[in-house]
């Protein structure tokens, strides 16, 4: 059998059974009941890119071996794979064994196409940040950085609707600022120094709320999460490395400059303050800049795009080409337009129906 990712397994399993191994970690386990009293026991697995819930019937060869099953445990699943309309993913005629050290080193790295697109994202943004003229942007970016980093790489973008997996935020983020270049020279009114300020450190208080451990893919509690949520968080970190900057050599040359440092301080604060764009969704104030305007709407934007990537894969048709809404989304899928394909005529020439231009 072909050792597939959950993703995989899911993409595939629209159109037809799938016959593979796949690799993961348990994130939950649950004794359970029919309504019968039938009992069976529930497994929520999780690989670094999507999670499963599988289902033990106590008639099942390897139901003890699952009850006995903790979270954290690491197993192979290997058997047949079906997308069922009510439960989703779904496996059948299957059997697990534990996952030596090696596979779960492998496992815990994640994919290779995923490590490799969230390392050249990572670079993206450490080059992004080191071409930001303002020095006293670039400076505090580069500290944070340098100071956290590792749990950067390590945080979800959210922890169910889009870039829930670790490493999401580094994704998100990248994404961001790439969308902030493009439209940049499109409204020269933006201070783009500011703008990618504000994309790098928006999301920063989920390096508390969405941290994903090294061993892992399961997304705990924190306490300070809890308690003061990312974006308190994330106003407390810029202050936090903004008075360290303020002690430092480099700080004397920057009195002169204009705009002062305390106004870049502030439009910073109100970037991360207002990013979520209304009171009814977390931001204690509404945007009152374009680079708060701007940084609200590309941070839907790729929320959603990624939203609706996602909600393909899991949402059960209803009709030719519809899909069964998936939360937050507003209203039912339907299957995107494909895009245009010239058609050539083994010449190198492109062939135009009458009336079309070129």
């Amino acid at each position: 059998m072909d050792l597939l990712t959950l993703t995989e397994i899911r993409r595939r399993a629209q159109k037809d059974t799938v016959t593979a191994r796949v690799h993961v970690q348990v994130d939950a386990s649950a004794p359970k009941s029919t309504r019968e009293g039938k009992p069976y026991c529930e497994l929520g697995l999780a690989d670094a890119c999507d999670r499963m819930t599988l289902r033990v019937w106590s008639d099942h060869v390897a139901y003890k071996a699952c009850e006995s099953l903790t979270i954290g445990s690491f197993i192979e699943l290997a058997g047949q794979f079906t997308q069922h309309q009510q439960f989703g993913l779904d496996a059948k005629s299957w059997n697990v064994r534990p996952l030596v050290e090696q596979e779960i080193s492998e496992l815990l790295a994640g994919p290779a196409d995923l490590r490799a697109r969230q390392s050249a994202d990572w670079q993206f943004i450490c080059e992004t940040v080191a071409r930001v003229g303002d020095p006293r942007l670039r400076t505090l970016s580069q500290a944070f950085l340098s100071d956290y980093g590792e749990r950067f790489k390590r945080t979800a973008g959210a922890r169910s609707y889009h870039h829930a997996r670790r490493g999401g935020l580094v994704e998100h983020t990248a994404q961001m600022m790439r969308v902030a270049r493009e439209i940049a020279p499109l409204y020269p009114q933006l201070n783009l120094d500011l703008l990618l300020a504000g994309i790098l450190f928006h999301d920063a208080g989920k390096l508390w709320e969405n941290y994903l451990p090294e061993d892992g893919f399961t997304m705990g509690y924190d306490e300070r999460g809890e308690l003061m949520g990312h974006i308190s968080i994330g106003l407390e970190l810029v202050n936090s490395l903004w008075r360290k900057l303020l002690s430092d050599e480099r700080a004397r040359e920057w009195q002169s400059l204009t705009p002062s440092s305390e106004d870049c301080r502030l439009h910073l604060l109100h970037l991360i303050s207002a990013h979520h764009g209304e009171p009814q969704f977390g931001s204690p104030v509404a945007p009152k800049t374009p680079e708060a305007m701007a940084l609200n709407y590309i941070d839907n934007l790729d929320a959603r795009m990624e939203m609706f990537a996602a909600g393909y894969l899991v949402a059960r048709p209803i009709a030719d080409r519809i899909f069964d809404r998936v939360r937050p989304l507003p209203g039912n899928l339907v299957k995107p337009l494909e895009k245009f394909a010239p058609q050539d005529n083994g010449h190198g020439s492109v062939l135009l129906r009458p009336g079309e231009l070129l």
